[in-house]
């Protein structure tokens, strides 16, 4: 068993943040709706590398009429991908709340 602790990138969070939010997206769509924190360029291999480690999964969207080319998928979260979101959002707040350890 792996007691690390699952760190996610800033561009992970933020991609979990979205899928978790909107439900279901397309990659392009999760570049427009970051406000430029996720590029064009690296969103692909980020969302592989957390298909990788079962933090997503993707499906193919078959492309409507008159539309041509390959299929576009569409990204969701994974349950794991959705804790260790929340593990993660849990310790960005815990060391944002400037706690203060007993005894000091």
């Amino acid at each position: 068993m792996n007691n690390e602790f699952p760190k996610l990138s800033r561009k992970e969070f933020k991609i979990l943040e979205l899928l978790i939010a909107n439900g279901e997206m397309f990659g392009l769509e999760m570049v427009s709706a970051s406000e430029g924190e996720l590029k064009r360029g690296t969103i692909y291999v980020t969302l592989q590398r957390m298909g990788d480690k079962g933090y997503t999964e993707s499906r193919e969207e078959p492309r409507t009429f008159p539309e041509i080319g390959i299929p576009r998928r569409k990204y969701s979260a994974t349950g794991l991908g959705e804790k260790v979101f929340q593990t993660n959002l849990r310790a960005i707040e815990f060391f944002n709340t400037g706690f203060a350890l007993e005894g000091n």
